[in-house]
């Protein structure tokens, strides 16, 4: 069966292929010898770890059983220690989909990163008036640093007005919200810590 490119791709990122690799040459062992132990041929073998083929659980099993290393021995990756996010590659979402009248667009900033302990957006406000500002709250605390514009951040029952430098620091599980003051384009970062 053909694999998609997606497919090839989410299977890429554990490198299995370079894992059973490492594992043999750890052992000092070529691939007749580890096609012996296994029984599998030393052309598959070579398939697998130059990534030409991707081996089915039982195979992968029977290469896992020679090493005495389980199946999450493959499936395991460390996490990098650094993830780029190109800016052209960002997605940008509305506040809300689907609705009409828009009070801030994000874009997330560190989305590819896996087992993040926080999230940061680069957040594009809109003008709205004051009553129109959709309150919304969530677990953990939020920094917003204003980066141009002049925003307004509702908290609660009323609204700080922030300039370009201004950063603010909340409790998010209280209501809050965002607008844009005034006719200049409006930027902050936004980091939330869950």
């Amino acid at each position: 069966m053909a694999l998609t490119q997606t497919l090839q791709n989410g299977l890429d990122r554990y490198g299995i292929g370079p894992k059973v690799r490492e594992l043999r040459m750890r052992k000092r062992m070529g691939l007749v010898e580890l096609g012996a132990h296994s029984g599998l041929s030393a052309a598959l073998l070579s398939k697998i770890e130059r990534g030409r083929m991707y081996p089915t659980l039982p195979t992968l099993l029977r290469i896992a059983l020679v090493f005495s290393v389980g199946l999450d021995y493959f499936f395991s990756h460390e996490e990098p220690v650094v993830t780029v996010v190109r800016r052209g590659e960002r997605l940008r979402l509305p506040e809300r989909m689907g609705s009409k009248e828009i009070a801030y667009y994000f874009e997330s900033l560190d989305f590819p990163a896996e087992k993040r302990k926080m999230h940061s957006y680069l957040g594009e406000f809109e003008s709205l008036p004051m009553e129109d500002v959709r309150l919304h709250k969530h677990d953990g605390a939020e920094l917003v640093y204003v980066l141009e514009g002049t925003l307004g951040l509702y908290v609660r029952d009323g609204e700080q007005t922030m300039e370009a430098g201004d950063a603010a620091y909340l409790n998010a599980t209280v209501l809050h919200g965002y607008r844009r003051v005034g006719r200049e384009p409006c930027r902050a970062l936004v980091v939330t810590v869950p």
